[in-house]
Parts: C-alpha cells; structure tokens; sequence
C-alpha cells in the first residue's frame, strides 16, 4: 500500500485542521454511490481527453487551492495515478464511510495490466455538490476490474 500525491497531502491537512467527517451527513451519502460513480467517470474521461481543465474541476476548492492549477494537477496525476489516469477496466464497489467523508471504492486495471484499488473521498461543497477529495491509491494483485 502506498499514499500518493494529492490524498496525502489532504490527510495531512485535514489531521491539522481537525476536521471531522459528519457521520449523518456521511450516512445520507452513502446512497449517492451513483453520484460518486458519474463525478469519477467524468474525471477519467477527462483524462482520457487530456482535458486538465475539466478534470481539475471535479476537485474539490480544498484540492483546487493545494494544486493551484489544473496543468500541476494534472502533472501529478499523470506522474502518481497512471492506473486512474489511463485506466483498462474500471469497476465500482461499495460507499463506505471515512474518517472526513464518504470514500467509493474503485477497482482498476492499470495501463499495465496491473489490478489496483482506488478510494476516492468525497467532500459536500457549499453549494451542496459533492466533489473529490482524495484517491488512496493501492496496488492489489488479488483484485481485478
């Protein structure tokens, strides 16, 4: 297992800010598996296109503001995140909730063919959308997509 980039950079923040995940919030969350399955997909498809712009958009304010611009960002995800930035095969688990908001688990196959295991976490936006928080990024030979 190995933290990558942009999730450990969230973690740190967040464990220095003490922010705290809403558990009745995080609860009416979990049904938005279908939400979560379409901002993910939309970012991969972006990635796909090479669309930095609009993959940094479905970041939330809190990523967009540690990364400043949709090329660094997408320079970091092109560097760390090669199972989510060209991904094979995608499938999706379970919505689950974590320590500051809800995490979809991801199954990928890599570019290399490599099965691996992507949680994305979520944060509600102001405006009451949801956006990614964090990928936690590891590589699981006994999963496949």
């Amino acid at each position: 297992m190995r933290f990558i980039g942009f999730f450990c950079l969230w973690v740190l923040s967040a464990a220095a800010f003490g922010l705290a995940g809403n558990a009745s919030a995080q609860e009416a969350a979990i049904g938005d598996s279908p939400a979560f399955q379409k901002i993910i997909r939309g970012q991969m498809n972006a990635f796909a296109r090479g669309d930095a712009e609009q993959a940094f958009s479905f970041a939330s304010r809190d990523l967009q503001n540690r990364f400043e611009t949709p090329d660094f960002f997408m320079h970091m995800v092109r560097q760390g995140y090669q199972p989510v930035y060209r991904p094979r095969d995608v499938s999706f688990g379970a919505v689950k909730p974590g320590p500051q908001g809800p995490v979809q688990e991801v199954y990928v196959t890599g570019p290399d063919g490599n099965s691996w295991l992507a949680l994305y976490s979520f944060e509600q936006q102001e405006d009451g959308s949801w956006k990614i928080s964090g990928c936690y990024l590891t590589k699981s030979p006994s999963l496949s997509a």
